[in-house]
């Protein structure tokens, strides 16, 4: 069943079931059909996310186990609620030694019957970079042992790692030399540092604690969905979201393939009616269409937490900030040189080893066809290393994929172009051929190779744009989120009613989310940046009173990183006053911003004393004496563009719930969302204030969502139409009506308009602009005199 509105929860081991199933009475009041859990099966022991799944075979017992969950699907059935779970087809969480098929792997290598399970190339010994120093190095320390464990020898490194020995080896592991032991054994130790180059198997993105399965083995696929099956069978959930599915060999192919078999399952006689709702987590590039033969509901909402964002931020503001951003960078006004440079670091270090493979796989087909064997592998390697600098999407998905495949491939070309060295243009056109799954060589080489590259484009867009670019370019932070394109400042009105008329026709059933476990800051701190886009001169003349405060505590801090830093505080400003916790949560942030940029300091070799010098920044800032008059500043400067960051939060918040798809509330922010990337956006959330929030309406968002939400719990909105808006300020506003079986909605929606708001406002402001209705000219100074959404129902 498609559900009208879900709820993410996180669940980990200090949010279970149990504390879920205390909160089913406030959802059901705040008119949430269904929640929509975080992973729910058995992760790495204390994980805080559920994404390192070791077994997914088991409900995890750290959450209350499949009892506890059985008691929270009852009470929300005795609602008329539902659950939408999480679940992780692409990757298992394989360190810590809690893995037990992984174990299994390195016990006995490719007899294994778990070999199969995981994307490793045993051309060579599996590699294993948990060292953390080179393996000679490691054995002169005496860091590694060989202890006993459930009756059985096992290596054991650092005193954390216990890795199995093989059977053949047990009688003598204590007698046998180390070297001569570990040299004998399925895997192979290294140094962490290693594993960019060297790693042998597929993981996700550069997390080594993750390994990339071969859900495509229909034996893989039907052993990790057992339970799935087996939940949804007996209506215990509804449906699925699939995480990372571009990872997946075929995406296409395994949607289609889980809506079969979901939807053959007989479900139990007191379980709601299918078909099984099942959506994915894809992000789609500028304009890229979401395909629509996949079997699948839609997206998870990423996409149009792009779309709406875009929609409140104005154009006018791209020039100007781009200006000031350049200025105290030295960086390009533009985003695009910044993903130019972030997808060469990435293919150059951190997928260097994944890059070899690949190229490993076309030279090899390469061979099996007269007319390309000639090519050299550097020939190869060029080719597809500079595909990948420019390559517009994620991935394409096939011979079987959508006519969209193709105008990826010529965008690729067109892109490419400038980068390829002559006379060698020939040789891209072949890798272009072989991705469209034609060309000559061995079929099943040629299936290797595509699907190598495939699984490549995806995680370095990923990592390259989300995870470096990001924290690269300040531009407006507002516009750096996941899915997000921050080379576009915004989205036009009539763009966004296109987008939505989408929607209605193929993918009514899409999530409309604005928040979630994955967002680089939360919807009200881009709500707040967003108005900074309509007010940029304002803005430029308080950032050079704030550069003049704080001259003296950034020095030795980057001028780009002190305005991102600056850009933070505005849009996260707290509303209470305890500006110490902030500081440890603004620090939080700042340090993986530093980290993930890879410019001034990294996750693999941190510049302590660089990063000791903008924490200290933060705290003079926020907590020491000599950042007071910076503190009244930047709290008046809030609250001086708060009516319009509010108006726009609100904004936000209607159109996730009135457009066409299933809104989606991340856990808390029905209430004002200041959180930063993870953890930070992972906090506990404060239930008993939200709930008395609702009891006396306390909160105009929380209020707002509690309305529209009730209006779809009436009754199913469904089409969406949108409306004529005339006069001086037509661009800012977005009108539109959906029906309601035989009623109307008519909802118009006020944005862009900090000028009518700030400093007093002015009421005259909307002059002649008007919604057209019937024939009838809605006046909006009338619609919007009591806030920025406007909306009745008819008949």
């Amino acid at each position: 069943m498609t559900p009208r509105a879900t709820y993410r929860l996180q669940f980990h081991d200090g949010f279970g079931f149990q504390d879920a199933e205390a909160l089913v009475p406030y959802l059901d009041r705040l008119s949430i059909s269904h929640v929509y859990a975080s992973p729910i099966t058995v992760a790495a022991k204390g994980s805080t996310h559920g994404y390192d799944v070791i077994d997914p075979t088991r409900i995890n017992p750290e959450l209350g186990g499949e009892e506890a969950f059985r008691s929270l699907v009852a009470a929300l059935r005795a609602r008329g609620m539902g659950v939408i779970i999480d679940i992780v087809p692409n990757h298992m969480g394989v360190a810590g030694g809690g893995n037990a098929w992984w174990n299994d792997v390195l016990a006995k290598g490719q007899g294994s019957r778990y070999a199969r399970f995981f994307d490793i190339d045993w051309s060579h010994r599996l590699v294993l970079p948990i060292l953390g120093a080179p393996l000679a190095e490691v054995l002169a320390d005496d860091q590694i042992a060989v202890e006993s464990h459930d009756g059985r020898a096992c290596l054991v490194a650092y005193g954390e790692h216990r890795l199995p020995i093989r059977d053949d080896d047990q009688a003598a592991a204590r007698t046998l030399p180390l070297p001569e032991l570990l040299a004998r054994q399925h895997y192979r130790l290294a140094s962490w540092r290693t594993a960019n180059d060297e790693l042998n198997w597929r993981r996700f993105f550069t997390i080594s604690e993750l390994a990339g399965l071969r859900i495509e083995d229909p034996a893989v696929f039907e052993e990790t969905h057992a339970l799935y099956f087996r939940l949804y069978e007996e209506g215990m959930i509804d449906g699925v979201r699939i995480d990372h599915v571009d990872g997946l060999t075929d995406p296409a192919g395994y949607c289609r393939m889980l809506r079969e078999r979901l939807d053959a399952l007989p479900r139990a006689a007191d379980a709601p009616a299918g078909p099984a709702y099942i959506v994915v987590e894809k992000i789609l590039a500028a304009d890229e269409p979401m395909p629509t033969d996949w079997g699948v509901d839609g997206t998870s909402g990423y996409d149009f937490m792009e779309e709406v964002a875009a929609l409140l931020h104005d154009p006018d503001g791209a020039e100007p900030l781009g200006t000031l951003w350049s200025e105290i960078s030295g960086g390009s006004a533009d985003f695009a040189p910044e993903e130019l440079r972030a997808r060469q670091d990435m293919l150059a270090w951190q997928f260097s080893g994944q890059l070899d493979g690949c190229v490993a796989a076309f030279v090899k087909l390469a061979g099996t066809a007269a007319e390309t064997s000639a090519h050299t592998p550097a020939m190869w390697r060029r080719a597809i290393e500079r595909l990948l600098w420019v390559f517009p999407v994620y991935r394409t998905y096939g011979p079987d994929a959508p006519a969209t495949d193709k105008a990826i491939r010529a965008e690729a070309r067109r892109r490419v172009q400038r980068f390829i060295p002559p006379g060698e243009t020939a040789i891209l056109e072949q890798v272009l051929e072989w991705l469209s799954g034609e060309g000559p060589g061995d079929p099943a080489l040629k299936a290797e190779a595509v699907r190598r590259f495939q699984q490549l484009s995806a995680p370095i867009a990923a990592k390259s744009v989300e995870d470096t670019a990001f924290y690269r370019y300040g531009r407006l932070l507002s516009r750096n989120d996941v899915g997000f394109d921050a080379a576009r400042m915004a989205l036009d009105i009539a763009t966004f009613h296109d987008r939505m008329q989408g929607r209605a026709e193929h993918f009514p059933g899409a999530m409309l989310t604005t928040a979630t476990h994955d967002h680089k800051r939360g919807e009200d701190v881009r709500a707040r940046l967003s108005v900074v886009s309509a007010v940029p001169h304002l803005w430029r003349d308080q950032v050079q009173q704030w550069r003049d405060l704080t001259r003296q505590d950034a020095e030795g801090v980057d001028p780009a990183d002190w305005y991102m830093l600056i850009q933070t505080l505005f849009g996260a400003w707290p509303d209470d006053d305890d500006l110490a916790t902030f500081a440890e949560r603004v620090q939080g942030w700042q340090e993986k911003a530093l980290r993930e940029a890879k410019l001034r300091s990294s996750w693999e070799a941190p510049d302590e004393a660089y990063e000791a010098r903008a924490q200290k920044l933060v705290e003079a800032l926020l907590t020491e004496p000599a950042g007071a008059e910076f503190r009244r500043s930047m709290a008046d400067f809030v609250q001086r563009l708060a009516p319009a960051a509010d108006a726009t939060a609100l904004a936000q918040a209607a159109l996730r719930c009135t457009v066409p798809g299933v809104p989606d509330c991340y856990q808390g922010s029905e209430d004002r969302d200041l959180s930063l990337v993870d953890p930070d956006n992972r906090r506990p959330v404060d239930y008993v204030r939200l709930q008395r929030l609702l009891d006396t309406r306390g909160s105009a968002k929380q209020a707002l969502i509690a309305d529209l939400l009730d209006l779809r719990r009436q009754q199913a909105f469904k089409g969406y139409q949108p409306l004529s808006v005339t006069g001086t300020r037509q661009d800012r506003v977005i009108a539109f009506t959906r029906t309601l079986g035989a009623r109307r909605f008519v909802c118009a929606i006020a944005v862009r308009h900090a000028e009518a708001l700030i400093d007093g406002g002015r009421p005259d402001w909307w002059g002649d602009t008007a919604v057209m209705l019937d024939g009838e000219a809605l006046s909006a100074t009338t619609l919007f005199s009591d806030g920025p959404v406007w909306h009745r129902v008819e008949g």
